[in-house]
């Protein structure tokens, strides 16, 4: 061997005898596979134990806590439903549960007057009553009929106002008053009597006893009518109130059956009197109740 140039270094070269390797070469040790193996095994299952563990001891805590919520809800103190420890929704209630209900009247209010009460009796009906206040304005008016208003007459002389026997029944039942109107629409005119009693029981035997009829009333533009020929005549009561119309033709025509005007026009001054009559008794009873 030289120690010369020529020859490989020491420690280069082939193994040396018996398969050594040179000074400074050590061959790296082989990993014992089996060994991490089992140490990764034993890491895997510590941790999965730590979070059983942990998730065991989440689900103990939220039953501790449902179970401590239960026990307050059933629990005496008055707080114990209020799982925050705030105000008990019990405290918005009044502190003295024992005071008295409100009480309420068992006494029903009274029915409003009876409007035709009060024009029943002289005793109730005590408004002013003239023939002006009864047959206002200047003409009547119903649907598409338009009738012009003649004259009024007002007297408590009742019999000096009719014809026939009717004065004679009247004065009888102690008629207070007699009030006429007349209306007219062409060539056919209308009078109404309205006469008062004391009482609507008076009234309704005056009504079943009449006989005869008003006297027409003539004046502002209306001849004298219905004195001499057959003319239309009805009577009614309502209350106190017994009324009369008497119907014909201003020319002087008897009345038939066929003379649909006339019956017309009887019948719409009827109804408007009938209507005021009424209308007294709404006034007056509107008074009573606002009393009350």
């Amino acid at each position: 061997m030289s120690y010369g140039q020529g020859g490989p270094p020491w420690g280069q070269g082939d193994r040396g005898p018996q398969g050594q390797q040179p000074y400074g070469q050590q061959r790296p040790a082989t990993p014992d596979w089996e060994a991490l193996a089992s140490a990764s095994e034993a890491r895997g299952r510590k941790r999965r134990w730590t979070l059983i563990g942990g998730g065991a001891v989440a689900t103990v805590a939220v039953a501790a806590l449902v179970a401590t919520l239960v026990v307050r809800a059933n629990s005496d103190d008055p707080k114990a439903s209020d799982p925050i420890g705030g105000v008990s929704s019990s405290s918005t209630l009044p502190e003295d549960t024992t005071a008295p209900a409100p009480s309420f009247s068992e006494v029903a209010p009274p029915p409003p007057p009876d409007p035709k009460d009060f024009v029943s009796s002289a005793e109730k009906d005590k408004a002013p009553l003239t023939a002006l206040s009864l047959y206002p304005g200047r003409k009547l008016t119903v649907g598409d009929r338009v009738y012009a208003k003649g004259a009024l007459h007002r007297t408590t002389k009742c019999a000096s106002g009719t014809q026939g026997a009717l004065g004679q029944v009247l004065t009888k039942n102690g008629c207070e008053q007699l009030i006429r109107a007349t209306y007219r629409r062409d060539g056919v005119a209308v009078t109404v009597g309205v006469a008062t009693f004391k009482t609507a029981d008076v009234a309704a035997r005056v009504k079943e006893e009449t006989s005869g009829n008003v006297a027409s009333l003539a004046g502002e533009g209306v001849p004298t009518f219905c004195r001499t020929t057959v003319c239309r005549s009805t009577a009614n009561a309502y209350g106190r109130y017994v009324y009369f119309t008497v119907g014909g033709f201003t020319n002087g025509d008897n009345v038939t059956k066929q003379d649909r005007a006339v019956f017309t026009t009887g019948d719409d001054v009827a109804e408007f009197t009938l209507r005021q009559i009424h209308r007294r008794g709404v006034a007056q009873a509107s008074q009573a109740a606002a009393a009350q």
